[in-house]
């Protein structure tokens, strides 16, 4: 048992459920990355196979800047998270509605861990 193990456990109800919230929000942020990251080899796939997709502006958009937006989001400071978190989430849904019948529905389960851990981000600041 660690130090750190000891003051969360004999911290009152409120201090361990702000610190459980804010250990949590790293953790759905990375899984987003996680699968923003496969569902940007999928597309990348997708647009380079034998058959390949149509190279619209939003599949072009899903190739590329998942991965970079949500990787700001999981491991930089919270001062540079927070809005990186609203900027991938508006490259997720643009990408979503353009590439809806091809690879955009690959990216929706990151989409909703990035909303998680993006509402836990701006909940740190209050």
């Amino acid at each position: 048992m660690s130090a750190d193990d000891a003051t969360t456990h004999n911290a009152p109800i409120g201090d361990a459920m702000a610190v459980a919230r804010q250990a949590a929000s790293p953790r759905w942020l990375i899984g987003a990355f996680l699968l923003a990251g496969a569902a940007q080899l999928i597309t990348i796939a997708a647009l380079t196979s034998a058959d390949p997709a149509p190279s619209t502006w939003a599949a072009l958009l899903l190739a590329t800047a998942p991965a970079p937006l949500t990787a700001a989001a999981a491991f930089a400071p919270a001062p540079v998270a927070r809005p990186a978190t609203v900027v991938a989430a508006a490259v997720l849904i643009a990408g979503i509605i353009g590439t809806i019948l091809h690879t955009g529905l690959f990216f929706a389960p990151a989409l909703v861990l990035l909303a998680i851990g993006g509402l836990g981000l701006w909940q740190e600041r209050a």
